[in-house]
């Protein structure tokens, strides 16, 4: 459930008060970074460019999970979609209810060559969403809003594993982190009406309070990491 209750400027910043049924609050900006920990196990950097590498994750609504990474070095493509159920319930409507398994994710393609796939989840895990919230993701309630990472292949599932319990360590969080990490049993692309959302939506108060800051410590605390649309 994604639901608006009004939205309004303060100091020239739009801002959203968000919330379900008639319990409305304002959203909170994603975890600061921090100097984030690099991942200790990791796949190495390719030799040469021209490869092209695949990562599934979801964390909450898929505009803003993809915004950041068509913010990010490295990336060819970003795409909104469904994984965790079935071709046949991966529309909006239908994941909407929460039932079908699905999650709304994003499919990555990257360069191996300019980024790895520990940074991808490095990124996912600092400043794309909240990694301990359960079943929710900020204003945004039910399963399909979940912390899944959708592994490939098993170096994949070693590398998540490995850096999940490496956050877990170190004690990043004070909440224990949720993050499934499960196989992909398939990626269904999300309506076009979803794609490029935040780009082409930057003054939507959801957005603006969600997402935006997400951009900005995208931008602050992994300067190499990012670029410009």
């Amino acid at each position: 459930m994604r639901v608006a209750c009004r939205g309004l400027l303060v100091g020239g910043l739009a801002v959203a008060f968000l919330g379900v049924g008639s319990t409305c609050f304002l959203a909170a900006a994603p975890v600061p970074a921090n100097s984030f920990p690099r991942p200790t196990v990791d796949e190495p950097v390719a030799g040469s460019r021209g490869k092209q590498e695949t990562a599934v994750l979801s964390g909450g609504c898929f505009w803003g999970v993809q915004a950041v990474y068509q913010h990010t070095r490295g990336v060819l493509s970003a795409t909104s979609g469904y994984a965790g159920g079935n071709a046949e319930t991966a529309h909006y409507e239908q994941v909407g209810m929460g039932n079908t398994g699905h999650a709304e994710s994003v499919k990555i393609v990257y360069d191996p060559a300019q980024i790895t796939y520990g940074q991808i989840l490095m990124i996912f895990f600092s400043v794309a969403h909240n990694p301990t919230e359960l079943n929710k993701q900020g204003p945004d309630w039910g399963t399909q809003y979940r912390s899944s990472i959708f592994y490939a292949n098993e170096e994949q599932k070693k590398i998540a594993a490995a850096y999940v319990a490496q956050l877990e360590g170190v004690k990043v969080y004070p909440q224990k982190i949720v993050t499934q990490i499960v196989p992909l049993s398939g990626f269904y692309p999300a309506e076009a009406y979803h794609q490029d959302y935040v780009k082409r939506n930057p003054r939507n108060p959801y957005i603006a309070i969600n997402d935006l800051p997400k951009l900005a410590n995208l931008k602050k605390e992994f300067p190499d990491l990012y670029r410009e649309y």
